[in-house]
């Protein structure tokens, strides 16, 4: 049975909240946190999920759903916002602090399934 893998990286971000370490949600459960300049790999199974990232207090990322067959990895990357602008809209709207993408250019299936290749969005 082949690894199914949710990847997510934290770049640096603004000068606001960079030494704290974050809770990786997925599914709404915390399963690890990350930090700045940190890649974290979490093992998960096949089929349909969330994704969320969340600082201390109230603010976190928007939720990214996606879906994942056996043997499939997929890459998030994330960072605080940079201008003051959007850190202070997030403070009416919370799930502005945190800016979570997925990185489309290297959702890769780490082995063949069923002879067929990694599907792309």
């Amino acid at each position: 049975m082949a690894a199914t893998t949710v990847i997510v990286a934290r770049k640096f971000g603004g000068i606001i909240g960079r030494k704290q370490e974050w809770q990786v949600l997925i599914d709404g459960a915390e399963v690890g946190t990350i930090a700045v300049n940190q890649t974290v790999e979490l093992p998960t199974g096949p089929g349909q999920h969330t994704l969320r990232l969340k600082a201390s207090g109230r603010f976190t990322s928007p939720e990214r759903s996606f879906e994942l067959a056996e043997g499939e990895e997929i890459r998030f990357s994330c960072h605080s916002q940079f201008l003051w602008p959007l850190m202070l809209a997030s403070l009416v709207k919370p799930d502005f602090w945190i800016r979570l993408n997925r990185d489309l250019r290297q959702t890769v299936q780490s082995s063949w399934v069923s002879g067929t290749p990694a599907r792309r969005p």
